[in-house]
């Protein structure tokens, strides 16, 4: 209490000490301390209230737990005496037994009395049921089965509950309506026939297939109430629950199932087409099966059944399980194709799941795959292994048929420009345009393999028309009479060599995605190369034939017939460019090639002669006489292949002046000057060899053994440095028996 008076004496003088902080305020401390009183009276009236309060409600509280121990010792007197009073009725319990078994017996019989009625009109209600079962009466028919099952659960149940144990009395019951069963089974079999006729009956009759519905909702309901009453009771009636519910939905997955199924109307061994009629009537079946659903069906079932969802899950998983036994059948290329573009493109397409009428219920996003990736992957490796065989057995096929053509004694066809040519560019390039379409239809990456697939037996099968090219020129040469149009097929081989190289750069082209791609393509082994020596080979060929018909004539050059008066050159000119103008059927990147081969060896071969030294002139008029023929010889071969490179619209090589170079160095008279136009013959064809030099001298016959020791030496001594430019033409020309050490004897 000294601490709570110090602490309140504190708070006044500090109180005080606020009021009284100027001298002005002295004035007013007896108005200070009347309100100070007034406040101290006021709080000191609400404390005593409170006090007041408290003591009121300690008072009331004491007289109630009086109150309280005064009823429980009341309660406590009563229960005693319930005690007592039960103790001593035990026996008078005991004695009223009898009565309970009367009262159980009287319950019994009233369940009986009520059912009397039902009871006895069975027979009649089981015939009128079966009768509405076979008129189609469904409704009216669930009707008195339900009036039926119910009067056998209602006895049933209250003989259960009297007396669980007698089953005798069960199966007594049990046996009188055991009509019911089958009458349950009989209408259950007419609603499973309804329901697979399902899609036919919305349209026709879609109020008998209400009736289905509802009759099966009744069961179900009939189901959930026992099913709560067996919680209670513990009794099921038999046949419950029926879970008529599931097994629609299980009755309707058969259906779908026996549907796809059934859609097959051919096999392989009937028609080829099999699978894409089995697909195409698959997708139509679906197609107008789900538009029927969603438009028509959902109005004969309740929203909760969700039966669009249902039975499109019913028709994809149908689907997947069809495509998976159709993948694993020993298929051919075709039908991976077909089966794989349809699960891939034409199930997800406006034509089918895609279509419009069936948005937005169905998500084609959302469907899972009718194949698993590995069972594409599969399919895919199988597709590219049997399509190699094939493409390998086609390509073989295709060079055996035109390898026929070639034997023909009627000249190949030729294409809009006059230039010859055979089928085999067009069947090979439809027969890979084909697959490659086809492939595009499946996905880029497999139209990308089928592409690079292509290209690869190109080439190899490029490597087979080479040699079998070969071997027809080989045959030609052993009796050139036959085949008779050895020449025209030739040139059509070189041209197919121009329309293969054309057809592979449009094909990757047109089926590679992207310049990426293409260059892939391109970066596979090169054709360009083989088909180049296809048709050079072919080119050398036509020319050997050329040369086979001039060599008589060429072996008359630089000979003394010749010199005589010989018109060698004339038939060769005319030989050639009768030649040539059958080789105008060749297309013009290899013809100008050919003319300028042609110019060149005709040139050789005239070299080759006076190489030979089939004649050595005797006096300086002949060695005029003979370079004059030369030159006009010369001009005479280069006017005709200027005249065969005109369609070229370039000018002749300059081969023909090798001819007058030398013919310049066997007309030179003053043989002082042999050496210096020995020079200048050797500087401009550097590779003239010391054994033409010494040939050339022994044809003019006038040098002597010193002079061409000399001017050989000469020549040794400072070789001629070749123009880059030059294309040598004496290298290939030989010699034969003939070296320096014989000249120079």
């Amino acid at each position: 209490m000294k601490e709570t008076d110090r602490e309140a004496v504190a708070t006044a003088v500090q109180r005080v000490a606020g009021m009284l902080q100027r001298p002005d305020q002295l004035d007013k401390v007896e108005q200070y301390r009347r309100r100070e009183a007034r406040k101290k009276a006021s709080v000191e009236a609400r404390l005593k209230a409170a006090i007041q309060s408290q003591l009121d409600g300690v008072r009331t509280g004491l007289s109630q737990l009086h109150n309280a121990l005064t009823d429980v010792k009341d309660i406590q007197q009563s229960l005693a005496n319930v005690s007592k009073d039960w103790r001593q009725s035990i026996n008078t319990v005991e004695s009223l037994r009898d009565v309970k078994d009367a009262v159980a017996q009287h319950s019994q019989l009233a369940a009986a009395v009520e059912n009397l009625k039902n009871i006895f009109s069975v027979p009649e209600i089981v015939r009128e049921t079966q009768d509405l079962i076979e008129q189609g009466a469904l409704l009216q028919a669930h009707r008195k089965l339900m009036d039926l099952e119910c009067s056998r659960d209602g006895l049933m149940c209250e003989q259960y509950r009297m007396d669980s144990g007698n089953t005798r009395d069960m199966t007594l019951i049990h046996g009188y309506f055991s009509s019911t069963q089958g009458l349950s089974d009989e209408l259950a079999k007419q609603l499973w026939m309804v329901l697979q006729r399902s899609l036919v009956t919305v349209r026709r009759d879609p109020t008998l297939l209400v009736s289905v519905v509802r009759i099966i909702e009744r069961e179900e309901k009939i189901d959930r109430r026992i099913l709560d009453r067996k919680k209670q009771t513990g009794f099921v009636p038999p046949g419950r629950p029926k879970n008529w519910k599931e097994k629609m939905f299980a009755i309707l997955d058969r259906t779908v199932t026996t549907r796809i199924e059934g859609t097959q109307a051919d096999t392989r061994e009937s028609d080829k087409m099999w699978l894409v009629r089995h697909l195409e009537i698959i997708r139509k079946y679906v197609l107008d099966d789900l538009l029927v659903a969603k438009n028509l069906m959902v109005q004969c079932f309740p929203p909760h059944y969700e039966i669009f969802k249902n039975l499109l899950r019913m028709y994809h998983q149908a689907l997947s399980t069809r495509m998976q036994e159709l993948a694993s059948e020993d298929l051919e290329a075709s039908e991976i194709v077909s089966l794989l573009t349809w699960v891939l493109n034409t199930y997800t397409s406006v034509e089918m799941m895609g279509n419009v009428e069936l948005a937005p219920e169905v998500d084609v996003h959302s469907l899972e795959p009718l194949l698993s990736p590995n069972v594409v992957s599969e399919l895919l490796d199988m597709y590219m292994s049997t399509l190699t065989s094939n493409i390998i057995a086609w390509l073989r096929k295709a060079l055996e048929t035109d390898r026929k053509d070639w034997s023909k004694e009627t000249e190949p066809e030729a294409d809009q420009d006059g230039y010859y040519q055979t089928t085999l560019p067009a069947i090979v390039f439809q027969m890979f345009e084909q697959n490659l379409q086809v492939a595009a239809q499946i996905s880029e990456d497999l139209k990308t393999k089928v592409l690079v697939l292509c290209l690869q037996q190109m080439n190899s099968f490029l490597s087979r028309y080479k040699e079998e090219a070969q071997l027809y020129k080989e045959e030609h040469l052993k009796n050139r009479q036959h085949p008779h149009c050895y020449v025209q097929y030739m040139i059509a081989i070189i041209n197919n060599c121009q329309t293969f190289k054309e057809s592979i750069v449009s094909l990757k082209r047109k089926y590679s995605k992207s310049e990426a791609e293409e260059g892939a393509c391109l970066s596979q082994p090169s054709m360009d190369g083989t088909l180049d020596t296809i048709a050079k080979e072919g080119c050398g060929s036509l020319l050997e034939e050329v040369f086979l018909d001039l060599e008589q004539h060429l072996n008359e050059l630089m000979t003394k017939k010749w010199l005589s008066g010989s018109n060698a050159v004339d038939i060769i000119c005319v030989t050639v460019e009768d030649y040539f103008n059958d080789f105008a059927k060749i297309k013009k990147p290899y013809k100008k090639r050919m003319t300028a081969e042609a110019h060149r060896r005709v040139v050789v071969e005239y070299l080759r002669a006076v190489m030979q030294k089939r004649i050595s002139f005797r006096s300086a008029e002949e060695r005029k006489e003979g370079a004059e023929k030369m030159v006009r010889e010369a001009e005479q071969l280069h006017f005709l292949f200027r005249k065969l490179a005109s369609g070229f619209g370039e000018d002749v090589d300059g081969h023909c002046d090798t001819i007058i170079a030398v013919a310049e160095v066997i007309k030179l008279t003053d043989p002082s000057l042999l050496y210096l136009e020995v020079s200048t013959l050797v500087s401009k064809y550097p590779d003239i060899r010391d054994d033409h030099i010494g040939a050339l001298l022994a044809v003019r016959g006038d040098a002597s053994r010193d002079m061409k020791q000399t001017i050989i030496e000469t020549l040794e001594q400072g070789p001629a440095q070749a123009n880059p430019s030059y294309v040598p033409i004496f290298r290939e020309i030989t010699v034969p028996s003939l070296n320096v050490a014989k000249l120079l004897k």
